[in-house]
């Protein structure tokens, strides 16, 4: 039995891999695949890759693409999420804050620096710019928070002023009446993304194309899973027509990331300055 350390966010999007493993779909063929929630999300897991805590993350696409091209010895080998992430923007729930205008030169909460909740700031940023004057992505300020709970201590308090996580995820806490959703933003990409390591990818092709068609085949089917839909509701906390209508809105994918598709992501990112430098297509994604 081969040991595979893999992470990702607790998050709904990732029940497929949580069945194949209950379903002892990967030990029928040799592998112990051993799961790691990380709710800090991708910035966390960036660093576990570097550190070789893990050798396989399923990951926001933005955040690898950044952590690689600053040196991150990993390669994107699929997309997981063809569909964007839809984003939402929150404030604490009596915030005196009612518009994305009322944000300007605010504090935003992020989990850490390089996750996803960083690196869109500055894509709602760019976007809120362009329709309104006041916005500029070089007077964004942070508030390190890790987790959601993080943030939901920070906006309550008031130590940050808004915050942008998964919407769906989130939605519980607007029910509550603990945060207030202002506004949506959807990546401009598809959203998450298989990594690996470079030396795991160099000495365990065989097997990784192995992980690949197991979970390949089961997102393929997993909208037509008998009741999938009141599966998830109960399982992340959602009500079941929030659930219904995130299952419309995501598409999985099991195909590898075309070079397009990358060159889009880094040009935005560049014009960002959220990274400095262009990547070579060929050493940020490797074909298994």
């Amino acid at each position: 039995m081969k040991t595979i350390k893999i992470a990702g966010v607790p998050e709904h999007f990732n029940l497929p891999w949580h069945l194949c493993i209950d379903n002892g779909e990967f030990e029928q063929v040799g592998i112990d695949l051993q799961w790691t929630d990380v709710p800090e999300g991708t910035g966390k897991m960036c660093q576990m890759l570097r550190d070789g805590e893990i050798d396989i993350a399923i990951i926001l696409t933005e955040g690898i693409v950044k952590d690689i091209i600053g040196g991150n010895p990993s390669s994107i080998v699929q997309i997981y999420i063809e569909s964007p992430l839809i984003w939402g923007i929150h404030v604490a729930a009596n915030s005196k804050y009612h518009s994305m205008s009322d944000l300007k030169n605010t504090k935003v909460a992020i989990s850490r620096y390089g996750s996803g909740s960083h690196l869109m700031a500055y894509v709602n940023a760019q976007n809120q710019s362009r329709m309104m004057s006041g916005w500029n992505t070089n007077n964004l300020e942070f508030e390190i928070v890790n987790t959601i709970d993080g943030a939901v201590e920070a906006l309550t308090n008031g130590t940050a002023d808004y915050f942008m996580w998964e919407r769906f995820m989130t939605k519980p806490l607007v029910d509550k009446g603990i945060f207030r959703r202002i506004a949506d933003c959807p990546t401009p990409w598809p959203c998450f993304v298989i990594a690996v390591r470079n030396e795991f990818l160099e000495h365990n092709k065989q097997t990784l194309s192995l992980i690949l068609a197991i979970i390949n085949k089961t997102t393929i089917e997993f909208k037509d899973i008998p009741s999938i839909d009141r599966t998830l509701a109960s399982k992340y906390h959602q009500k079941l027509d929030d659930i219904q209508e995130w299952l419309s809105l995501t598409k999985w994918s099991q195909k590898p990331i075309e070079e397009k598709v990358l060159n889009n992501i880094q040009n935005q990112l560049f014009d960002l300055k959220i990274i400095d430098k262009k990547g070579i297509f060929a050493e940020i994604v490797k074909a298994v």
